[in-house]
């Protein structure tokens, strides 16, 4: 079967797993009956464990789902110290549904298929030497990637049924009262584990440092844990930002921020009050420093700003150019430290950043967003997932949830080495085309021929070349080439789902 962005989707594992193929990006006005835990009642102060082999010994059993969060980003040593555990127990046929997987989980993800202890897969993203292993068809069952918002979604739907949620944190008492904020190795919000906190069957605590009773701000709350365990150190603070908030001095990266910066400010969002996501990365830090000044000259302030912060943002609301920061995730220590200080910065979940099924997701009110591509195609449609060998190395992330917004941009370069960027069609569809307005690359500019709106406010930007989407993919080939077709085989090792749940594209083994 097709779905609406013209993907073939295989007959045998859309029937199998009850899915329905992509259709629209209008997710309308359904009623949803949402899912609760069970819940075992404790009234005593028996929560602590000894060690992790007790507690996984009292939780995990065969054909369970387990989740991690990924806040640790490649900081994280609580996700290996579990799995050991669990592989050496002997459990087979779990589930893995953390809300993603970096780098630093991959060898101990690929021992646990190799010895049949997961043999399913749900993530955000994955990249590195397990992207690759799953590529070439060694996980049993399909990978089902989703959005932060639509893993919201599918936990609170019951697509997702969480048996044993294991969450790191920098602090918890002995009830399980804990934040993301104090400790050794703070990471700010627990926005993605807050939905774990929320839905999960059984929730283990793992913290290196345990506070007296009560602790408070408590964003995982006593009333959602079952144990608590803890351990030597949950993470490496110095890897828990590495990577993520490098300032770029690289001249293209600056000439794209420079352009995207001027894309906002000539639309017809740039105005007081105007809401945005920027995301992180050299370029995007770019474009917060070329926003801030213009805000600054024409003397508008952002009612708030959306989405993994860093501190940049965070300074932004320390100057007053922002009224609130609405945190899912902090992308460095800076923007961890700013929002246990400032009131005015709001922990939330994933939920109520961009579940679509909700009674109003933040990402709904978005008027800006910049954010990156591996690929984007001369329909729009966008691939943050595979790379141009097909091999997974990459996250959904909340590319297709903060999409959404009035005024969507794309920013990337016209080719990277000897690879386009713009192309006739990418090789995973992400985020349809639909919700991208603007494509802003070194050379110029593309609109979407269906905002005309847009075509006729950025149309003649001084300085700034506006191309239709077929002269920058034609401009693009002129450089690098035609590459030689991918080829793969008939076996699906991926769905990709699009935040409401459909499908939108699949992805096929690599040969060799």
């Amino acid at each position: 079967m097709k779905n609406n962005v013209n993907r073939e989707l295989p007959d045998d594992v859309m029937s199998a797993l009850d899915y329905q193929p992509y259709q629209t990006t209008n997710i309308g006005n359904p009623d949803i009956q949402r899912v609760a835990p069970s819940v075992h009642v404790q009234t005593g102060d028996d929560k602590l464990v000894d060690s992790i082999e007790d507690v996984v010994k009292a939780t995990v059993k065969d054909g369970m789902t387990i989740s991690f969060h990924h806040h640790f980003r490649n900081g994280d040593f609580v996700f290996n110290k579990v799995m050991r555990v669990i592989i050496d127990a002997g459990i087979k046929n779990l589930t893995l549904a953390p809300s993603s997987l970096t780098g630093v989980m991959n060898d101990m993800v690929i021992e646990a298929i190799k010895a049949g202890t997961v043999t399913n897969i749900t993530s955000s993203g994955m990249r590195g030497s397990l992207g690759d292993f799953v590529s070439h068809g060694n996980l049993k069952n399909p990978v089902i990637f989703r959005s932060h918002g639509d893993r919201a979604r599918a936990i609170e739907h019951g697509d997702i049924k969480i048996d044993v949620a294991f969450l790191g944190v920098p602090n918890a008492d002995k009830l399980g009262n804990a934040n993301g904020m104090d400790g050794k190795a703070v990471f700010g919000s627990l926005g993605y584990a807050l939905m774990d906190a929320q839905y999960a069957n059984k929730v283990v605590l793992l913290t290196d440092n345990l506070m007296p009773y009560p602790n408070t701000p408590a964003s995982i709350r006593q009333t959602q844990v079952d144990y608590v365990v803890q351990v030597d150190q949950v993470g490496d603070p110095d890897k828990i930002g590495s990577g993520a908030t490098r300032f770029t001095k690289d001249p293209k990266e600056l000439k794209i921020a420079s352009t995207v910066n001027d894309v906002i400010v000539n639309s017809p969002y740039f105005k007081d009050g105007f809401s945005f996501q920027t995301g992180s990365g050299g370029a995007a830090l770019a474009v917060t420093r070329y926003l801030r000044q213009a805000m600054i000259d024409n003397k508008i302030k952002a009612s708030f700003a959306l989405g993994g912060i860093t501190k940049p943002t965070t300074d932004l609301l320390n100057e007053g150019l922002i009224d609130r920061v609405m945190d899912v995730q902090d992308f460095d220590k800076g923007a961890a430290d700013s929002m246990h200080t400032n009131p005015k910065q709001q922990e939330i979940d994933a939920s109520w950043y961009a579940d679509p099924d909700n009674k109003g997701a933040m990402v709904d009110q978005l008027d800006v967003v910049i954010l990156s591509a591996l690929e984007i195609d001369t329909k729009f449609n966008v691939n943050v997932m595979t790379g141009s060998d097909g091999v997974i190395r990459g996250a959904v992330g909340g590319h297709q949830d903060a999409a959404t917004a009035k005024l969507t941009i794309i920013s990337a370069p016209l080719v990277r080495g000897r690879i386009a960027t713009v192309v006739p069609d990418v090789t995973t569809v992400v985020t349809p085309g639909d919700s991208i307005d603007v494509l802003v690359t070194e050379y110029g500019i593309a609109i979407n021929p269906k905002r005309k709106d847009l075509q006729e406010s950025l149309g003649h930007l001084a300085g700034v070349p506006v191309y239709t989407i077929d002269e920058l993919q034609k401009m693009a080939a002129a450089k690098v080439g035609t590459p030689k077709p991918l080829e793969f085989t008939d076996r699906t090792v991926a769905l990709v789902e699009y935040r409401d749940g459909s499908v939108i594209d699949a992805i096929h083994e690599v040969k060799d």
